[in-house]
């Protein structure tokens, strides 16, 4: 079969969907796969696995909705010329605009990996996110209608979009746990010695609980200024971003230590005795899994997609 995967950030497609796209080269079928942000090491990690790429044209998190137009636009008219057999999108907009692009070009087969609930379900105490949330409602229903299955990977993202009637009746609906990691690939390190090392990786957002670490780093160095507190990840475009300004200032303060944005977590995991992500909510948290499988600590919030990472006390 010739399948079409939709991502937003083309590394995803990689660090989070590579094992999946092998797979499926590795049964025959023809992979081609589109996101934002194709880099050149992208490219040949992609090509290495045989999978053909093209750079897709999508504000990750914009609400331009010409811009969202012509997204769909163009994937209607690339479907229309590839014919795939399958389509496949996950995160929001590649699921609502491929899904959407995908009935309309006649994909005989479309599917739905369901990563998260994105910026626009939470902080609901807020108008403009409310007003938000109930358009990307809308426009979920249409993105997922007609689709053969969709995937989620925790049971309460399943039980809130099946809350909101946003799932078609005739599709599939399956829980997975999470992407998984590769365990030979993060095998388990030797603990460092010394003062305690504590890590935070993710995207630097409020809903990654990016300001509830900070502020923990703050309370627990003014008592224990030997421990060290390390952030792995980058600046986003969601709005609920972390300035520069603000990681500077965390900096300068001495609450953190700013690793930026890595290719490869694991050398500095290597450093780290603890994994802390406070996030709000998840699909399946990838860092804790990785921390897991180096043989770390972890210490998480008790939220939709974390807790089941956790065994408590184990």
């Amino acid at each position: 079969m010739r399948v079409y995967v939709i991502g937003g950030w083309a590394p995803s497609l990689i660090q989070f969907r590579g094992s999946l796209l092998a797979a499926m080269v590795a049964r025959g079928h023809e992979v081609i796969a589109t996101a934002a942000g194709g880099d050149a090491p992208t490219r040949a990690a992609l090509s290495a696995m045989g999978v053909a790429f093209e750079e897709l044209r999508i504000e990750r998190a914009g609400l331009d909705p010409r811009a969202d137009a012509a997204t769909t636009a163009a994937l209607v008219r690339r479907m229309r010329a590839l014919k795939p057999d399958v389509v496949i999108g996950y995160t929001v907009k590649p699921v609502v605009w491929g899904g959407i692009a995908g009935r309309l070009a006649g994909v005989p087969r479309r599917f739905a990996l369901i990563t998260g609930f994105g910026y626009a379900f939470q902080g609901q105490d807020q108008l403009k996110r409310r007003a938000l949330a109930m358009g990307v409602r809308a426009l979920y229903r249409e993105g997922l209608r007609g689709c053969d299955a969709v995937f989620f990977q925790n049971p309460d993202d399943r039980a809130e979009f099946e809350r909101m009637k946003l799932l078609p009746r005739s599709a599939k609906v399956e829980v997975v746990r999470g992407s998984g990691v590769d365990l030979d690939h993060y095998e388990r390190a030797h603990l460092p010695g010394g003062p305690p090392v504590f890590m935070y990786i993710g995207r630097l957002v409020i809903e990654k609980g990016i300001l509830d670490y900070v502020e923990a780093a703050k309370r627990v160095r003014a008592r224990h200024p030997e421990a060290r507190f390390l952030v792995v990840g980058g600046l986003d475009p969601n709005p609920a971003s972390a300035t520069p300004e603000q990681v500077e200032r965390w900096v300068l303060e001495g609450a953190i230590e700013w690793l930026g944005e890595l290719a490869d977590v694991r050398p500095a995991l290597g450093r780290a005795s603890v994994l802390v992500l406070p996030s709000y909510r998840e699909g399946t948290p990838r860092a804790v899994l990785e921390a897991m499988s180096m043989g770390r600590a972890v210490i998480t919030t008790d939220v939709p997609g974390c807790r089941e990472t956790i065994v408590d006390g184990a």
